[in-house]
């Protein structure tokens, strides 16, 4: 199918902003909250309309590049999600872990350069104003200059950044403590993390804001927030691309899943709505899955209760983003539906039979088809007669419907390259595209050049020209670029051979 343009910016936005709400431990409208509370600070500091435009949009996206370093994180925290949950909400300790890796600069920085990177990268991607993409390249600078990436001078950064550094902090610390410590907290990062300007006007009309927003129904935040390039329409194929970047190893995951379900609903004789229905469905399906953490993704063969029961709830949070997003919430149905099985054995409701919808049992069976067809971390990638025999095994006892399971293991169906549109400004040579999707998928330089039987150094000499033609300085950032643009085959492949479960090696 071809890529869909039907979703305002806006929505893809929200989408993406409840990811990576999720992905932050917090609740998911952490951010249309932030964003509310930083356009009321915006106007009440004197900025003009578009400067207030550029406050609303940065702060939907301001976490856009979270899912992109969360494999950083989980080394570096354990659970990124839990870790990351401490860390902005200044919890009693949140700080050791940081203390005890030595110099913590060093280690921070290619973290900070991911999540600003494919932060501009996301807003570029959604037709923003090169002022939103500045202020997000640089949403990480603090006022006293001992900022995470630029450690730029306070009079140099833009003052929307500092703006909606504040109302995060408001959001979050009032839910967590209360008005009047949160108040004391702003206080002391006055003067270091913003200006002590902007504490003194949340110190005078925060109570004020929040009891109006506590009032403010959906739709009224929607239209104080919606602005004119927000409902520019954009690709619904950038929210799969993120998703995709929270594991090393899921690059062009959802969007196979998406192109195969529609090809099936096509040869199964659906019309196209439900063709569209579905593919955007598998687009969006890993929703959920930022409420889990990367640790819990290790070898399901290893893993504990406790992980199991995250995986259980996953469904559950995609249905929730559908619910507050109603340009998505009949694909987020049919999308939550992905773990049910016939029988009853799936998650998270524990659905049977016809009360699994047609379009939902293809596209469950579809992402268990590519998921199996796809390697991972612990196991080798099967074959599709393997995979066909695995689903056939699973349809006999109740799990699967046989005739979809047949649909989808069609030759003409299950390893076709779907086609993608191409862009006609960058070229990536053939091996250059084989390099970068498998760094793409994690595996380190030394590795690459392993596989393909090159010198470090000759892949790296590839890397760098990648990194060049797509203006990017992170493997994340060329990830999202490229398959936004056509220019990596959809997975599975046989491109790649092995994908390690690790994006660290971030440098060239």
């Amino acid at each position: 199918m071809e890529e869909s343009s039907t979703l305002r910016a806006f929505d893809v936005a929200r989408a993406l902003a409840f990811v990576c709400d999720l992905s932050m431990g917090q609740p998911t409208d952490h951010s249309l909250r932030t964003a509310w509370l930083a356009r009321q600070l915006a106007i009440a500091e004197g900025l003009n309309p578009n400067e207030c435009d550029v406050v609303c949009e940065a702060s939907l996206l301001r976490w856009s590049g979270c899912t992109a370093n969360a494999s950083e994180f989980a080394e570096l925290l354990g659970d990124d999600i839990a870790g990351r949950e401490a860390m902005v909400a200044m919890r009693p300790g949140w700080s050791d872990a940081m203390d005890a890796i030595g110099n913590i600069d060093d280690t921070i920085e290619p973290l900070a350069r991911i999540r600003c990177e494919v932060s501009v990268e996301v807003a570029r991607m959604l037709g923003l104003d090169n002022a939103t993409q500045t202020t997000l390249w640089n949403i990480l600078e603090t006022y006293d200059g001992r900022g995470k990436l630029h450690r730029l001078p306070g009079n140099r950064v833009p003052l929307p950044v500092f703006i909606i550094s504040v109302a995060g902090d408001l959001e979050i610390f009032t839910r967590v403590y209360g008005i009047q410590r949160a108040l004391a907290l702003i206080a002391k990062k006055g003067g270091a993390s913003y200006p002590e300007s902007l504490v003194h006007s949340v110190a005078a009309l925060s109570e004020q804001w929040l009891r109006a927003l506590d009032r403010t129904e959906p739709e009224e935040m929607v239209s104080a927030l919606l602005t004119a390039d927000m409902r520019k329409a954009t690709s619904p194929e950038l929210i799969a691309d993120v998703i995709d970047l929270k594991l090393p190893w899921m690059t062009g995951f959802s969007r196979a899943a998406a192109q195969l379900s529609a090809a099936c609903c096509e040869n199964a004789g659906l019309d196209k709505a439900s063709q569209s229905r579905v593919y955007r469905a598998g687009l969006i399906h890993g929703i959920g899955g930022a409420a889990v953490p990367n640790a819990a993704y290790d070898d399901p063969s290893t893993r504990s209760a406790s992980a199991w029961e995250r995986f259980r709830l996953a469904p559950y949070w995609t249905l929730r983003a559908g619910r507050q997003i109603a340009a998505l919430e009949r694909e987020a149905e049919i999308a939550s539906f992905v773990h049910e099985r016939l029988d009853g054995s799936g998650y998270f409701r524990g659905a049977t039979g016809k009360a699994i919808p047609t379009e939902a049992r293809i596209l469950g069976t579809v992402v268990a088809w590519v998921e199996l067809r796809s390697e991972r971390p612990w196991r080798k990638a099967l074959s599709t007669s393997e995979t066909v025999a695995q689903l056939m095994k699973e349809a006999k006892i109740g799990r699967f419907d046989p005739t979809i399971v047949e649909c989808v293991g069609s030759a003409t169906l299950a390893d076709r390259q779907p086609r993608r549109r191409r862009s006609n400004a960058i070229r990536l040579s053939s091996r250059e595209t084989e390099v970068l999707y498998r760094i793409s998928l994690g595996a380190s330089n030394k590795e690459v050049a392993r596989d393909l039987g090159l010198s470090p150094s000759t892949v790296r000499t590839h890397v760098e020209s990648v990194f060049r033609k797509l203006e990017c300085s992170t493997r994340a950032a060329a990830a999202l670029k490229a398959s936004s643009m056509g220019l990596l085959p959809s997975a599975p492949t046989d491109l790649v051979s092995k994908a390690t479960s690790s994006r660290s090696d971030n440098s060239i």
